[in-house]
């Protein structure tokens, strides 16, 4: 094969902006702990002009208007070379990073609408991290591994689980899937290109609390793999790209203590993950650390550790032709034969009342519990007032789910949910990737993979490696198996299509394996093309207006300064003047908001070490009063820090005020005193 690699910011704006994941408005951005990153691989055929592209981003899900900015981007750079048929962009589903990037109402509630520079980071650095890998490429070879990772997940609605037969459970020996699969690249001397790695677990060790910018667990872990492989690079920086791509995540956590009161301490590992004062409000995950901090640091290792194994020990060789195959889908009106009698209907999209109640990974904000069956008579009046009321067909359809937003009847200011999805799959040789509009649990995924194994094997292309990749190309909540439904769990609520969505997708997915297995994909109907709505920003965000320093201050001047001396395990802080950190996003795609830097008598210069893309970094924006603001930088020395004279820089944008409604960026810097880590 030909194959490329390539990596690029996607961060955008780390202030203001809600982060994406656990529908909390509360939860704005207000510093940076790590950058994100979009990482691409190219796989070309040197024989044809085959080809195919996965991306991995270290954003929550890739949403359709995402998808549809970055091909027609890339048709305008390369013509017919990609497109939606060999093009998979997939999201890490990490919770800490900024929202609004969606067209469809229903993610504007918490997202505070459609955000352009939140928005134009993914699309662009999607799209530049695919332009790097489209200019490295080279002769390579593929190699693929697979082994089971512990300690780092648990399920998170086994009480849904337990619902699927036994005959089926009694196969598995986890209600969680620990197998981890690992595709390695190298150039043909043998010199390390990148890896994918695939496993199962929500990046979710950073809680609804957090407000800093950040990859979470599965994000920590490409940092480990990067840094290790791109010595004496920054965070960043370096040509070896390692990507933590989502599976079949959606009932599993990482939080692997479990579900536990926040008052009294007490389990509420119950159906309704209910506590017995406070309610579902109270039950809250724990992971393996003593602060969320710490879990992901102690998740992420163990991803990176496991995969590390495998990607060393990696000798089974991918070979073989490329293929890809795609299709639009209205899923809210797919026709499944369930057997030779029997045919039922996907439906017009919904939520339940237990989507409200959220997980145990972050509750929800009104008390509603998860598991109810039953509508709650107080909600459903404000609803019908407000919104609507669902109509009888859509109520029947979704049965036994009790609907709390109609969101396929709903469509003013624009429509609330996606009718028209993708499904698409892209083989290398033995490898097929499934490409999954959302988040299949655990046995629904199981479930996906036999029956396209099975495909692939009944027309002629036996023992193929089938791997699904979650959170592509358009976001359609989550996936239950039809048992699982039935209790209306969060993830059972949150199936949008009804109870026969996974049924649907298994027909859809094994149409498209057979296309592939019989070489036949050019005669797949491409199906509805999905809308591009004409909203370009439509925001609550506050405007940015004219910013101040202090009296007798400059911006970057110091108000409160380092100490002169620290050791390892200890937390150097400095607080400056500041501005608004949008500005610098903005205004430059990849700005550095912080470096630490340490004096070289050699050379009798400054060199950067760190930057803010480091995990042991925090950069925090807190916002005064009159245009005036404060950032904190944190540097939290980690073991083994080699001793000497260090000091912390900050890099910022403010908004200078230039006529009584103009207003220009202005780049400053600031720098703390030298100290000593002894």
């Amino acid at each position: 094969y030909l194959v490329g690699v390539g990596r690029a910011d996607c961060t955008g704006p780390v202030a203001q902006v809600p982060l994406m994941g656990y529908a909390n408005p509360e939860q704005v951005g207000g510093g940076l702990l790590s950058r994100l990153y979009s990482r691409a691989f190219i796989v070309a055929d040197p024989r044809d002009s085959k080809r195919v592209v996965f991306v991995s981003a270290d954003i929550g899900m890739v949403s359709q208007r995402v998808r549809l900015e970055v091909l027609k981007q890339l048709q305008s750079k390369y013509g017919d070379l990609y497109r939606q048929d060999n093009v998979v962009l997939s999201g890490t589903h990490t919770h800490s990073g900024p929202g609004g990037y969606f067209q469809y109402t229903l993610f504007w509630i918490t997202s505070k609408g459609l955000i352009r520079p939140a928005l134009s980071s993914i699309v662009n650095g999607i799209v530049k991290s695919i332009d790097i890998a489209h200019e490295n490429m080279k002769k390579g070879r593929l190699f693929i591994n697979r082994g089971r990772v512990e300690n780092s997940q648990i399920n998170r609605s086994p009480f849904s689980y337990l619902k699927n037969p036994l005959s089926e459970r009694s196969r598995y020996s986890s209600n969680t899937d620990k197998e981890m699969v690992v595709l390695k690249m190298e150039d043909e001397d043998g010199h390390e290109l990148g890896l994918i790695s695939w496993f199962a677990v929500h990046p979710v060790s950073m809680n609804n609390s957090n407000h800093l910018v950040n990859s979470d667990n599965v994000g920590y872990a490409s940092y480990l793999f990067e840094q290790e492989k791109n010595r004496g690079m920054l965070p960043g920086e370096g040509s070896f790209v390692a990507a933590f791509a989502s599976s079949n995540l959606g009932d599993v956590s990482p939080n692997t203590r479990g579900p536990f009161c926040a008052n009294t301490g007490e389990s509420c590992d119950n159906p309704q993950s209910s506590c017995p004062v406070g309610g579902a409000a109270m039950c809250m995950a724990k992971g393996p650390g003593k602060d969320m901090f710490e879990s992901t640091r102690i998740i992420g290792r163990n991803i990176y550790l496991k995969a590390k194994e495998l990607y060393d020990k990696a000798s089974q060789e991918v070979t073989g032709p490329l293929s890809s195959a795609h299709q639009w889908v209205n899923m809210s009106d797919v026709s499944v034969e369930l057997n030779a009698t029997h045919t039922v209907r996907t439906c017009k999209p919904a939520l339940g009342h237990s989507f409200a109640a959220g997980t145990i990974d972050g509750v929800g904000a009104f008390n509603f519990t998860q598991g109810s069956v039953e509508g709650d008579p107080f909600w459903d009046q404000i609803r019908d007032q407000l919104l609507g009321e669902p109509s009888n067909e859509t109520k029947a359809c979704h049965e036994p789910k009790p609907i709390l937003f109609s969101t396929g009847e709903m469509s003013w200011p624009q429509p609330w949910h996606p009718d028209i999805v993708d499904v698409q799959i892209i083989a290398i040789g033995s490898l097929a990737i499934l490409a999954v509009p959302g988040e299949f649990t655990t046995m629904s995924g199981r479930r996906l993979r036999e029956a396209v194994r099975r495909e692939f094997d009944s027309h002629g292309a036996p023992g193929m490696n089938v791997v699904i990749a979650g959170l592509c190309n358009v976001y359609t909540h989550y996936i239950t198996t039809y048992e699982e439904y039935q209790v209306q769990r969060y993830e059972a609520a949150s199936t949008i299509y009804g109870p026969h969505t996974l049924s649907a997708y298994i027909q859809l997915f094994r149409g498209l394996a057979k296309a592939i297995a019989l070489n036949a994909t050019q005669e797949l109907p491409r199906g509805p093309e999905p809308p591009l709505f004409n909203v370009t920003d439509l925001t609550l965000l506050p405007s940015l207006g004219a910013e101040s320093a202090p009296a007798n201050k400059a911006f970057g001047d110091v108000l409160e300064e380092v100490r002169q001396q620290y050791q390892e395990r200890q937390v150097a802080g400095v607080t400056f003047v500041g501005a608004n950190p949008r500005n610098s996003a903005e205004n430059a795609t990849e700005h550095n908001f912080l470096t630490v830097e340490r004096y070289s008598n050699i050379s009798g210069s400054w060199r950067a070490v760190l930057n803010d893309a480091s995990w042991d970094t925090r950069f925090y924006w807190s916002k005064g009063s009159r245009g005036q603001s404060n950032v904190t930088v944190e540097w939290h020395i980690a073991v083994g820090t080699e001793p000497g004279l260090y000091r912390l820089r900050y890099f910022g944008h403010y908004k200078k005020r230039v006529s009584l409604f103009g207003t220009v960026t202005v780049p400053f810097e600031g720098s703390s005193s030298a100290f000593q880590v002894t």
